[in-house]
């Protein structure tokens, strides 16, 4: 690659969202000399917190204090995506940080304060995210599906705000060139559990249909992050208030001690065109 690097943004709700989804991309691509940006809409102050270490950090009947210490595991963990010698992403969180507090799930009080996520006006979100994309003029833009991938209310207003912020942003800057939703691919999830040989006590298998997942036609982009995934592996552990790494380094679980595997693939969704060929390279095209 000559010139001046291309220009990957990736949009997620909460500290720990970047690594599960994209942590490989973002791991690939620093390997390929790109300028990565992760921004990041919250803190994560509505966690839930895995052992008794931090277990008082948290908001409801603990400290509020766990947002704040998830600034330094999200920096930790694009930390271990980043290869030796080239300074790794430094966190950037929408509006600055604390500016807009996580929700929680839908129906929760937190889902109610006046300073969550789920409350923040449209245009307000938008003016932050243009703010952002204009100055960093990204060529793709990474972002999630209109589901938010499971439901939460802080992914799906990232989905809502990405749509409107991107489509403003184009039009007057031409960037971002490639726009992406961040989905599991079914099969891909399917052989995952498929190879689950033993979980760690106390975890169990998802029932079928339990994870979401995308069917194989959906899917328009696959990359390949093989060759990064032991970094991937290190920035889900650097998580540690939020994500279990099994010892076989081949499989993680959240709070709910679901398995899930950790692939070697990472998919997308390419939304900005009609009928998109299928891509192993989110920069194609554009390189």
């Amino acid at each position: 690659m000559t010139g001046a690097p291309l220009r990957l943004m990736l949009l997620h709700a909460h500290p720990d969202d970047e690594t599960i989804m994209t942590g490989g991309t973002i791991a690939r691509y620093l390997d390929e000399g790109a300028d990565v940006r992760v921004v990041t809409f919250t803190l994560g102050e509505e966690g839930e917190v895995i052992g008794q270490e931090w277990a008082m950090l948290v908001a409801d009947g603990g400290a509020d204090q766990l947002g704040g210490f998830r600034i330094g595991e999200l920096a930790a963990a694009l930390s271990e995506l980043t290869p030796t010698g080239v300074d790794a992403p430094r966190p950037t969180f929408l509006g600055g940080a604390g500016r807009w507090r996580d929700s929680g799930m839908a129906g929760t009080a937190s889902a109610e304060n006046p300073r969550a996520l789920f409350q923040a006006t449209q245009d307000d979100l938008v003016a932050a995210l243009r703010d952002e994309i204009d100055r960093f003029a990204p060529h793709v833009i990474v972002t999630y599906d209109a589901a938010g991938t499971y439901g939460h209310p802080d992914h799906k207003r990232v989905h809502e705000v990405s749509v409107d912020a991107i489509s403003e942003s184009r039009a007057a800057t031409g960037y971002p060139r490639k726009v992406y939703e961040s989905v599991t691919q079914r099969s891909a999830l399917e052989e995952g559990l498929a190879g689950i040989a033993t979980i760690p006590v106390g975890w169990r298998m998802p029932a079928p249909g339990e994870l979401p997942s995308y069917p194989d036609q959906e899917v328009t982009a696959a990359v390949d992050v093989s060759a990064v995934l032991d970094r991937k592996v290190r920035g889900l552990a650097a998580h540690a208030t939020q994500v279990i790494v099994a010892p076989s380094g081949t499989e993680y679980a959240l709070s709910n001690l679901i398995a899930q595997p950790i692939g070697t693939a990472e998919h997308f969704i390419r939304t900005d065109v009609d009928s998109p060929e299928f891509e192993s390279d989110l920069f194609e095209g554009i390189r």
